[in-house]
């Protein structure tokens, strides 16, 4: 009998995966989360996939940057490359536990190997001279300025606060990409490329150096998908489908888009930036990338239900 190839998918879990709400931020209140978004994975596991888990860290790293500033004078500060290494081992050690943890109590014989990514960027790529991106939380403008001093951008946010803002580079490339497909092609489930990575620039002599920087995690999810050539990049998110015209009387759920049509809604606006807008651009950049790739768009209860296509936003080549 000839033996099917599974196939593999790169899921991609959001911030609901980690912090179900402002109430639930503690660690124990994380593992739980995490635990439940693992139930879904090992479905998919248990089904025949396999699977590269990638997630977000922007809590943590804030909560970090926050102990920082507590403990100032005390001890010794973290820098943000070291933090963002931080992150991926505490969350890596979150989803490996729990995903172990949920083999045995199904009887399924596969091990879990969480690895600690780099991500190179460009140093001269334009989000260094423009950050977009907000680190930490709030704080007054005397606070934001001694920030400055320290060597952090600042800027003032629609009247809620000063806040640090930092450079969100495009990746070029992952480190322990090979690492990676190592692991998977003997049979692992991996999580890797956590927060986006950790993002470094390489040098003329291939010497690399950690900068201050957070790489958007559904993009670099994408590279490791398009650099493996997956069959599935499944983003997980808070919505079980993808909508235009969101939040609008003609409001429309979709459950399924081609590669153009994405672009087109995409270009229309239907996406915003801060919300769904990331996770499509990085969709359409695998797609572009990998013609023979499928992505899917679902929050965690309905990844085993979406794959089935019963529900969830397919978006395919065209």
């Amino acid at each position: 009998m000839t033996q099917t190839t599974p196939k593999t998918a790169v899921v991609a879990v959001g911030g609901n995966a980690l912090i179900l709400d402002k109430k639930h931020e503690d660690v124990a209140s994380q593992v739980g989360a995490v635990e439940q978004t693992c139930k879904h994975i090992a479905d998919m596991v248990e089904k025949g996939w396999n699977v590269i888990v990638t997630h977000g860290n922007g809590p943590q790293v804030g909560f970090i940057l926050r102990r920082n500033e507590l403990a100032a004078g005390e001890v010794h500060q973290t820098p943000l490359d070291v933090i963002g290494a931080d992150t991926q081992g505490s969350i890596g050690y979150m989803i490996a536990r729990a995903l172990d943890n949920e083999f045995t109590q199904r009887g399924i014989q596969r091990l879990v190997a969480a690895v600690v990514s780099q991500v190179v960027v460009d140093g001269n790529d334009p989000g260094f001279t423009n950050p977009t991106k907000g680190i930490g939380g709030f704080t007054t403008e005397d606070k934001a300025r001694q920030f400055e001093q320290e060597g952090w951008m600042v800027k003032e946010d629609a009247g809620r606060g000063w806040r640090r803002m930092i450079a969100s580079p495009q990746p070029l490339r992952i480190v322990e990409r090979e690492a990676i497909k190592t692991l998977i092609d003997a049979g692992f489930i991996v999580v890797g490329v956590g927060g986006g990575g950790i993002p470094v620039v390489e040098d003329e002599a291939g010497m690399l150096k950690g900068v201050f920087a957070v790489i958007d995690k559904d993009r670099a999810s994408a590279l490791l998908a398009a650099d493996l050539q997956v069959d599935l990049l499944l983003i997980s998110t808070a919505v079980e489908k993808v909508a235009i015209n969101f939040n609008k009387p003609n409001q429309q759920w979709l459950d399924r888009m081609t590669l153009s049509e994405a672009k087109q809604y995409y270009a229309e606006g239907h996406f915003l930036s801060g919300s769904m807008g990331p996770k499509i651009e990085a969709i359409i950049a695998f797609l572009e990338a990998s013609p023979h790739g499928q992505a899917l768009i679902t929050d965690p209860s309905h990844m085993v239900d979406a794959l089935a296509g019963k529900t969830g936003t397919w978006i395919v080549a065209d």
